[in-house]
């Protein structure tokens, strides 16, 4: 999914009394006067919808997985689990999934069905839904042919046996069917309340969900907040009553906010020029741990002069990606060299083929590169870079804009606000552009297929190369599992031999959690549900 990139900021008095209690000198800060069943959350981006089935964003993720619950859902160390499924059987070939579903329902008390998750899979698979994540279930039948229009929605692979037992068809196998099944694309919405308000189902009032928390208020721009569904199922183990999300855009005042007691967790948003400050003076908040999550630039490769390989691969090889990590972002995260990040079980990522090449050398190159596309010192390479407006966007946008000066290319910074930033790469309104991704599954292939040719929103530069759709088409049906790495891997090498796009890092997550939270656990696709989490307010430590 989309990763911390894209965040909106907070201003106006509570932000100037979280900067008038900051200090320079050590890590006092302030604890929450919240009650214990209050938790608020620093969260990123404002989000641009909390519709399951038109989300695109982590940010989003963490509200929509507070209110929803899939087939599966999330644990509290990120692993899936089952949700409104409670247990499930596969046909032989790995074709056929029966779930039977537990006996629960929506926040209004109208019972969750089989029923309500077919007529949601086929939401998703109308083109009139404008579904942005919709190549994700691509493996259900015929759910990329109804996207295309080229079938009715009603054809896709989705049936209810009767109103506690569902049926998935599967075009080809899914290894990763339990993680899959956590993604907000896959979730059941309900019917009877999406037909009766439209567009506006989900404003506070009228939005109903079947997970541990419901809607209560979103004032944009400034936070949204939910409160505990009473009749969610495990309800009765939901400690928090109340979970208030605010977007923060700029890390450093979200920083001073937490420090001031106005946040009890801010994930993802420590500016990594406070890192070691962060690890001296309150080692006990900081979490930073390994990220299944790849920075990288995406190429716009019908636009010129990026349709021309050799003009691309110029601007990757004098990217000093050590230089990044060690002096940019500065949290532990690692070079890249991949498409694919370590961490995914099963998969050795493949790898940019100048990676030992020693720094001049490569910048020798990428001058004899950009020569031979025609471009000289009189006649340099000029173009717009996109990024979002967050404190780490302008850091390692600027660290870039002077690596490529140093070999005669010049970039014109272009931040933009989340909404308008991925708009534009929706609709393929860029040139080139900072862009991340952090799996949706542990798997190769939740990377790999967002170069599909057939891959309509989330291919951001148009990339085509049938040989690359042929490996990654073979892979889905390669029951093998060592063969089926060998095919991913193989695509993965043809795409960086493309410079498809250019990885820059492996991330971190870094969270800020405060003591007096229970329950959180690290890990490395850095999901934290509410529902897990409880407050000790009596806790001070420091």
């Amino acid at each position: 999914m989309l990763d911390r990139w894209t965040r909106r900021g907070l201003m106006g008095g509570s932000a100037a009394l979280a900067l008038a209690a900051c200090s320079p000198r050590g890590g006092e800060r302030s604890f929450s006067t919240a009650d214990a069943r209050t938790l608020n959350r620093g969260n990123g981006a404002e989000p641009d919808t909390l519709d399951p089935h038109k989300a695109s964003g982590n940010w989003e993720n963490n509200i929509i997985g507070d209110m929803f619950i899939g087939l599966m859902t999330d644990a509290a160390d990120g692993s899936a689990m089952e949700g409104a499924a409670e247990s499930f059987t596969a046909s032989p070939d790995g074709l056929v999934y029966t779930f039977k579903l537990r006996n629960h329902v929506w926040s209004d008390g109208v019972p969750v069905t089989a029923h309500d998750f077919v007529y949601s899979y086929r939401r998703m698979a109308d083109p009139k839904t404008a579904a942005q994540y919709v190549s994700i279930l691509y493996p259900i039948k015929n759910m990329e042919a109804a996207a295309a229009g080229k079938v009715p929605p009603d054809q896709v692979g989705a049936r209810a046996i009767d109103d506690h037992t569902l049926e998935l068809t599967f075009a080809y196998q899914v290894p990763y069917i339990r993680e899959l099944l956590t993604h907000y694309a896959s979730f059941g919405v309900p019917r009877h309340v999406v037909e009766k308000y439209g567009e506006g189902w989900t404003r506070p009032g009228n939005m109903v969900s079947n997970g541990p928390y419901v809607l209560k208020n979103w004032v944009s721009n400034d936070h949204v907040q939910l409160t505990k569904n009473p009749r969610f199922f495990d309800a009765a183990n939901v400690a928090i009553d109340n979970v208030y999300f605010y977007p923060t855009q700029d890390s450093s005042a979200a920083l001073k906010r937490y420090r001031a007691g106005e946040f009890d967790l801010v994930t993802d948003s420590v500016p990594p020029q406070q890192i070691n400050w962060l690890r001296k003076y309150m080692p006990h908040d900081l979490h930073v741990t390994p990220y299944i999550l790849t920075e990288y630039l995406q190429f716009n490769v019908h636009r010129k002069p990026f349709d021309d390989p050799r003009v691309r691969e110029a601007i990757s090889l004098v990217i000093d990606r050590e230089i990044m990590v060690e002096k940019v972002t500065r949290a532990g995260e690692q070079p890249g060299y991949a498409f694919v990040p370590s961490g995914l079980p099963g998969y050795t990522s493949a790898e940019l083929r100048f990676r030992h090449l020693p720094m001049a050398a490569r910048v020798a190159r990428a001058r004899k590169l950009l020569a031979e596309a025609g471009f000289t010192p009189s006649n340099p390479v000029t173009f717009d870079l996109n990024t979002s407006n967050t404190t780490e966007g302008r850091l390692v946008s600027v660290a870039l804009q002077g690596m490529w000066s140093g070999a005669g290319i010049q970039a014109r910074l272009m931040p933009y606000d989340s909404q308008i930033h991925y708009n534009m790469l929706r609709k393929r309104d860029f040139t080139v552009t900072l862009a991340g991704w952090i799996a949706d599954y542990r798997d190769a292939k939740n990377y790999l297929m967002l170069l599909q040719s057939t891959t309509t929103d989330l291919n951001y530069g148009g990339y085509s190369n049938p040989a690359y759709d042929t490996l990654v088409a073979a892979s889905d049906n390669e029951h093998d599992p060592a063969a089926r790495e060998e095919l991913l891997r193989r695509a993965e090498q043809l795409a960086l031999d493309d410079v498809a796009i250019a990885p820059v890092y492996f991330g971190v997550a870094r969270n800020l959690v405060s003591p007096q939270i229970r329950g959180f656990a690290d890990n490395n696709v850095n999901i934290h549900r509410t529902r897990f989490l409880a407050l000790d307010r009596n806790d001070k430590t420091v």
